[in-house]
């Protein structure tokens, strides 16, 4: 399996948890980074005004990225790594999809959460993953193991 593990974090929690999935996997590690950085102000999610609320209400927002060169052309597996907000994927990850060719790979989501799971995510990641197979997503602590995680990916068939 080539494989490569793209995420964004905010706040850090999802990068440890790729970090550990990459070399669970044995993978390409790719930041999905914001054209313009999210500060601390704009991750106050009970601030009806700030960024990532303003985002995430508009479900046709795609930030800009900071850059569009991901490492997929060599990968047939991509593990999509995000925070969840707002029960789905973070509105930058729809620009991620947006504006990479993913026909013919394997997406699998995978997200960390305070307890919220992908709600509605799962359904727009499979529409905006043009010409890709996407696997159903799951949740995991930030801290998971490389252990636990190489159980999953054992699990998951794509090897």
């Amino acid at each position: 399996m080539n494989a490569l593990v793209a995420y964004f974090s905010a706040s850090g929690s999802t990068a440890k948890l790729a970090k550990t999935l990459a070399a669970a996997a044995g993978a390409e590690i790719y930041e999905i980074r914001p054209a313009m950085p999210y500060e601390r102000r704009d991750l106050n999610w009970m601030d009806k005004r700030s960024r990532t609320t303003l985002e995430m209400q508009d479900k046709n927002c795609r930030p800009a990225l900071a850059d569009t060169n991901a490492p997929v052309s060599g990968a047939d597996v991509i593990f999509l790594g995000f925070p969840i907000w707002w029960y789905r994927e973070p509105s930058i990850i729809d620009s991620f999809l947006d504006s990479t060719d993913l026909t013919g790979k394997t997406v699998i989501p995978f997200f960390t959460s305070g307890g919220s799971d992908l709600g509605e995510g799962q359904i727009r990641i499979e529409s905006l993953a043009k010409g890709a197979r996407v696997l159903k997503g799951k949740r995991f602590r930030s801290r998971a193991s490389e252990d636990e995680l190489k159980s999953w990916i054992a699990g998951l068939g794509v090897c």
